[in-house]
This record gives C-alpha cells, sequence and structure tokens, in this order.
C-alpha cells in the first residue's frame, strides 16, 4: 500500500515536472518565431512604430530568455532525460 501511494506521488510530480518543461518549450518557440518574424517579415507588421516594435522584440527576448532558465533549473533540479 505504502509502495502504491510513493509511485503514485512520484507519478503526480514528473506530469507536473513534465507540463513545466512543456510549457518552457512551447515559451521558447513562441518567442523564436516572435523574433523571427520580426527580423525577417517586418514588413507584415503593418503600423508598428518603431517603439511598438522593439518593444515587442524585447519582449519576446524577455520570453526567451525566461523559457531557457526555466529548461535550465528543470534539467538542473529534476531528471528529465527520460521525459518528453
Amino acid at each position: 500500500m505504502e509502495k502504491d501511494l510513493k509511485k503514485k506521488q512520484k507519478m503526480k510530480k514528473s506530469r507536473v515536472i513534465n507540463a513545466l518543461k512543456a510549457q518552457a518549450i512551447a515559451d521558447k518557440e513562441k518567442a523564436l518565431m516572435a523574433l523571427d518574424l520580426l527580423e525577417n517579415q517586418a514588413v507584415g507588421i503593418g503600423d508598428h512604430t518603431a517603439n511598438d516594435f522593439m518593444q515587442d522584440a524585447q519582449e519576446a527576448l524577455t520570453l526567451l530568455v525566461d523559457a531557457d532558465d526555466k529548461l535550465e533549473a528543470i534539467e538542473k533540479y529534476f531528471d528529465t532525460s527520460k521525459k518528453l
């Protein structure tokens, strides 16, 4: 009985970690896509001012850095090499 409980707790924890990792990966991809669009397809952005453009670029870069930091922390503190 106690063994089953520990297994369930471990499974719940790994699902949480997997969800956090998946969210960080999605955020990283979103940021890279936004930066790519801003860098390579700025014509399609429309009537953005220079300030709007820079603000969007800064937000995308912040999202990218945060996602990388989260992924690094997950890898450092949790064994996720066999998951996702």
